[in-house]
């Protein structure tokens, strides 16, 4: 799991900051503070981080220590080889953390850090922003252990709290099909992202929220074409897909640079970025299954390379029979533009 600190804005007052922690409690965690800003995280569920010797990771400063403390962390300012250098020696002496600030050079540093000293010790990147955070948790495609986001703005520590530090896994079950019915022409959407997929990967689709398909990437080999495993075929411009933060958005709404969710049939899902977003006429199949006495459906275009998948293959949907086994994800309750509300009654057929 990816570590997400907090350095209230040192400039701001005590009240602020005060605030800014209790809105990052339960997301961030830890807090970088002065000694004098210990007592403001009290009664928080926030790790403390300071040169006072008192907090829960002791900052080091001046020379460090033959035998140093279990938890404890240095700062350093990264300008050069010679400073790179010593964040390698640092990560020898049995420290916990290394808070690193590249002010110059934002990635070919942090790239060469995370190579050097990976399993070694905890490389926190000391950002100012969303955006530096982002690029630090990805970096060299591992990413740094975590970040250290300088902020006294709310809605930077709202949308820090949507960052993903780690790889969720979510609950995926069984269908069964129960119809297979040939549609006419409609309009289609391939997703294609800027990551490849895997056989077993694809995207949460349906027709409706509660009970969305999971749509594999064009993965395979065939005579024909060749594998495209950047694409989702997902299926007609109304369909719902699900997206980062286990919000729904409409296949019509998708555009290039947006963020969507790659799943597998384990459950596991990722994020990834749509480098770009088809829409063609093509006719369409629409498949229907059955999972606990309820009913969900699916419209795909009518391909062969179009596959929806079980838990140890996949089937085309040229293929599909009543009484195949494909993997869902089915929840309870409605969506208010994409969000979940377990509460409301929503009826889709």
């Amino acid at each position: 799991m990816k570590e997400l600190w907090l350095r209230p804005d040192p400039s701001a007052s005590r009240e602020r900051k005060l605030e800014l922690l209790k809105l990052a409690e339960g997301h961030f965690t830890a807090a970088v503070l002065s000694p004098e800003d210990l007592a403001l995280a009290s009664g928080l569920k926030l790790r403390t981080a300071s040169t006072d010797e008192v907090s829960d990771i002791c900052i080091l400063t001046g020379r460090v220590p033959g035998n140093v403390p279990k938890d404890s962390a240095v700062e350093i300012v990264v300008k050069d080889k010679s400073d790179e250098e010593r964040v390698l020696q640092l990560a020898e002496t049995g420290i916990r953390y290394l808070l690193v600030k590249c002010p110059d050079w934002k990635v070919i540093p942090l790239e060469n850090l995370i190579a050097g000293v990976r399993k070694k010790v905890n490389l926190l990147a000391d950002v100012s922003s969303i955006t530096e955070a982002q690029l630090a948790l990805q970096t060299l495609e591992l990413g740094a252990d975590g970040v250290v986001i300088t902020t006294s703005s709310s809605h930077d520590l709202e949308l820090a709290g949507g960052l993903r530090l780690q790889e969720d896994t979510i609950p995926i079950t069984q269908g069964k099909v129960v119809s297979v019915e040939q549609l006419g022409q409609g309009a289609r959407v391939c997703v294609d992202t800027c990551e490849l997929m895997k056989p077993g990967e694809g995207m949460l689709v349906g027709s409706q929220s509660a009970g969305l398909f999971l749509v594999e990437a064009e993965v395979h080999s065939n005579p024909h074409v060749d594998p495209r495993p950047f694409r989702v075929n997902a299926g007609p411009v109304s369909s719902y897909v699900l997206t980062p933060g286990m919000k729904t958005r409409y296949l019509s709404e998708l555009r290039a640079g947006d963020e969507i969710l790659i799943t597998n049939r384990s459950g596991a899902t990722r994020t990834a970025h749509i480098g770009r977003v088809k829409i063609e006429r093509r006719p369409m199949v629409a498949v229907r299954a059955e999972n606990d006495g309820h009913l969900f459906s699916l419209i795909l275009q009518n391909a062969e390379t179009v596959r929806l998948v079980s838990d140890s293959a996949s089937t085309p949907v040229s293929e599909l029979k009543p009484g195949t086994t494909v993997l869902l994800r089915v929840e309870e309750g409605g969506r208010h533009f994409g969000t979940l509300v377990p509460d409301e009654m929503v009826i889709e057929r």
